[in-house]
């Protein structure tokens, strides 16, 4: 596992990982959706884009067979796992319901 990697998903703020391909449709109508979450939540989360073409090992480590797969991770811990596309509203409510800000 990338080292980089794990001091981010081991961070006090909660982690949004966006596992995706260049390739996928849904991906791309995810992207838009997850920067409107990052523009509403701000400086509460992060979120990280994982190609899983480019990051094979981190893909099969978290055992991601489709994308998106979007995982929230805090300290460490993996919180939540979603494959597929949901609007804004879900996604923050999520987030607001499964990590501690």
């Amino acid at each position: 596992m990338n080292a980089n990697f794990d001091t981010l998903i081991n961070s006090e703020k909660p982690v949004l990982i966006d596992f995706f391909a260049t390739w996928c449709g849904p991906c791309k109508t995810l992207a838009p959706i997850l920067k409107q979450v990052k523009d509403d939540l701000g400086d509460q989360i992060s979120i990280v884009k994982i190609d899983v073409d480019k990051n094979p090992s981190v893909a099969a480590h978290y055992q991601v067979r489709g994308v998106p797969t979007m995982i929230l991770f805090q300290k460490g811990e993996q919180l939540w796992r979603q494959s597929g596309v949901l609007d804004k509203n879900e996604i923050i409510n999520t987030i607001a319901h499964k990590a501690v800000f």
